[in-house]
């Protein structure tokens, strides 16, 4: 599995049967200049939920990817609606694609898509194949419900969650997400984009090692293969 961070909470995700990109918001994102989005290829978007900086380039990049969308019913359909290919999901539901399981779990946090019309209830995504297993938080709040994922999914190998704090957990409270999930490799997303969700780089990362667990801040346009 090869992950590569496009800011903010953008990655793409390569695995063994297709590319899947989660929550782009890339060209409105002055530290991700240097992304190109015309290059950005994938079979699937995974979005968590229907705010700006979770789905502004998502129209662009499916379309000239001929990419199907994947959220919840509100905002997959709000897509769908502009001709784009899209499958609606809810709270719990998993479905196989070609490119591996998904399952959309809960995310505590508010969603409303750009123009102000409904998002439904935003959400994460577990998604696997037959050989590994990522979690995608989206924006949330710490939750006991977390805990549910290594009951109910295969073993994580590694787990995205949102570390900046203000909108989201920050990343003490994503050190216990962590715990829940029992993962011990996180990358962190969310975090420094605006100034409200600013962080200490080394004081969050001896937060997880106090745990006994990796956090990975990878810079923009680079990637990690777990």
């Amino acid at each position: 599995m090869k992950i590569t961070y496009y800011g903010h909470a953008c990655f793409e995700v390569e695995m063994k049967q297709g590319r899947i990109l989660f929550d782009p918001f890339i060209s409105a994102n002055g530290l991700a200049a240097h992304i190109d989005i015309s290059k950005i290829e994938v079979d699937a978007i995974l979005v968590s939920h229907g705010h700006g900086d979770h789905i502004a380039d998502a129209e662009t990049i499916a379309r000239q990817s001929n990419a199907t969308v994947i959220s919840n019913f509100e905002v997959a359909s709000w897509l769908g609606s502009k001709g784009l290919k899209f499958h609606t999901m809810n709270h719990g539901g998993q479905w196989k694609f070609s490119f591996g399981t998904v399952k959309y779990v809960q995310a505590v946090h508010t969603s409303s898509l750009p123009d102000g019309s409904y998002g439904g209830n935003p959400g994460g995504f577990v998604v696997w194949d037959d050989a590994q297993c990522l979690y995608f938080a989206g924006d949330t709040a710490l939750t006991t419900d977390m805990q549910l994922i290594p009951i109910t999914c295969p073993k994580l190998d590694v787990a995205i969650l949102p570390i900046g704090d203000n909108f989201t957990m920050g990343y003490r409270d994503a050190t216990i997400a962590a715990e829940f999930i029992q993962c011990n490799r996180i990358i962190g997303c969310h975090y420094d984009t605006f100034g409200y969700i600013k962080i200490d780089h080394e004081a969050a990362k001896k937060a997880f090692d106090d745990k006994g667990k990796e956090l990975i801040l990878l810079p923009i346009g680079e990637s990690l293969v777990v």
